[in-house]
């Protein structure tokens, strides 16, 4: 727990604190009112443009002209490029003609600018006949949650309006997948890899938990004579030749020098063994021996899946969720749970509210599994870091009599856990989950419980039916 004494305090700080949130509001619904107004003059010069087109025969050109004209002058005043203008002109057309309730919901103060691309992003990919009903539904939702938090389950909604299935659409945009270099400055250029979804989560998350355990593990390596040493960001390294050796005379405590002067952070480490993956098979650290994966090339990709019951059985061929992310096809989602050694059915009941407990502080697998699926992701107001990167926090503190029930667990990352712990925000956990937040000035943020992963509906039954058990 945090001492008073260590954290800011006196009224002449919180009257500063306080001018600044009251100046960043005020601030913040002036920069909307002009980003709207910029919205409405380039969306008004798209349609001049289109109404100066002329004969029927000839509009599109005549217009194109007439769009590029305007869209140079008013790059003039800008100082950005025209190209860059006739883009923007047609993305404001298409927010402010295309979406016109979620730019008075923004106008208003109801959604923030982040809401309204992520409405405008999803629902573009639906039919325009679709849109009002969409932006409709997706306007509620953001009212009640940040843009990075709701825009997965915008894309999932817009998903299932579609007309076609998820599944019809990734198999044509999977056909897409490609991998493409882009240059950059100083020697250095991007790798760009398109492709699905939960590939693309799985091969970072086992690059993430490579360049974690070589960072974890420098200083037994650098003790252990012998050990190979890479050092892209700068230091010279030895590189194993395929037997375990060294290059030269193999000696170890050139490889040891090298992994104690290591001060690779762990982007750099990742993308080390990123470019050694690809180039030379396994890791250059690894200490893989023919068929036998090292401690590296045993570090299997992990992601975190939430499957509908009735698309899991093939009754429903709607999107599946990759917690904390986007939208998987279903076909890879029913793989994924036929092939997992981790799959468990988890039962809930919503009317009694049964609260599963242990006496000990440890919390139970079953329990962090039901806790995964029910927090998703980080319950700290607009952190979508998943539940599985996350830690169990006790909301009242295990050591002053908070106990290890469902009713005070939920998950913050290692960021929110830490501000949690040493500065001034509080929490409390209220009925169903709900997380109550308040600042060092008193503010209250509300964090429900994100949307259930499994929901119940009666079924149908008629005379003569047999008993569903």
């Amino acid at each position: 727990m945090t001492d008073a004494a260590e954290t800011p305090d006196g009224e002449a700080y919180l009257a500063a604190v306080t001018g600044i949130v009251a100046d960043v509001e005020r601030v913040g619904r002036q920069v909307a009112a002009g980003q709207i107004a910029e919205l409405r003059v380039l969306a008004a010069a798209g349609r001049l443009a289109e109404e100066q087109g002329g004969h029927p025969h000839v509009k599109v050109r005549l217009s194109d002209m007439v769009l590029r004209s305007i869209s140079a002058e008013v790059g003039g005043v800008m100082r950005v490029a025209d190209r860059t203008v006739q883009r923007r002109i047609g993305e404001a057309r298409m927010i402010i003609e295309g979406f016109p309730a979620a730019v008075a919901a923004w106008e208003a103060g109801r959604i923030v600018r982040g809401h309204v691309l992520a409405i405008v992003d999803a629902g573009a990919n639906l039919p325009a006949e679709l849109w009002a009903e969409f932006e409709k539904v997706a306007i509620e939702r953001c009212e009640r949650d940040t843009p990075n938090r709701v825009r997965g389950e915008l894309e999932i909604l817009a998903h299932r309006m579609h007309p076609r299935s998820f599944a019809e659409r990734h198999q044509e945009a999977a056909a897409g997948r490609c991998v493409r270099l882009v240059p950059g400055r100083d020697g250095m250029s991007d790798l760009i890899a398109t492709l699905p979804t939960v590939i693309a989560e799985g091969i970072h998350d086992r690059l993430t938990q490579q360049a974690r355990a070589i960072v974890d593990t420098r200083a037994e390596r650098a003790d252990a004579r012998g050990g190979i040493g890479v050092a892209f960001g700068g230091t010279a390294a030895k590189h194993s030749d395929g037997d375990g050796e060294g290059d030269g005379d193999g000696d170890g405590d050139d490889a040891a020098t090298v992994i104690s002067t290591d001060q690779r952070s762990t982007d750099q480490v990742r993308a080390d063994v990123f470019t050694d993956l690809l180039l030379a098979g396994t890791p250059a650290l690894d200490d893989t021996r023919d068929t036998t994966a090292g401690p590296l090339g045993a570090i299997r990709a992990r992601v975190q899946v939430l499957v509908p019951a009735a698309t899991l059985t093939g009754a429903d061929d709607g999107p599946c969720d990759l917690t904390g992310r986007s939208p998987i096809d279903p076909a890879t989602a029913r793989t994924l749970a036929g092939d997992t050694g981790v799959w468990e059915r988890l039962f809930h009941d919503p009317t009694t509210g049964v609260t599963v407990a242990t006496d000990s502080y440890r919390v139970p697998s079953g329990m962090r599994r039901f806790l995964q699926a029910r927090d998703q992701h980080c319950r700290f107001p607009g952190c979508r870091i998943a539940a599985i990167r996350c830690e169990v926090d006790h909301t009242h503190d295990h050591a002053l009599g908070g106990k290890t029930e469902l009713t005070n667990l939920a998950h913050l990352c290692q960021r929110h856990h830490s501000m949690k712990q040493f500065t001034a925000w509080r929490v409390r956990q209220l009925t169903g989950g709900v997380l109550e937040w308040t600042s060092p000035l008193g503010r209250t943020y509300r964090e429900d419980a994100p949307t259930p992963a499994v929901a119940f509906t009666p079924a149908e039954t008629h005379p003569g039916d047999p008993a569903p058990f």
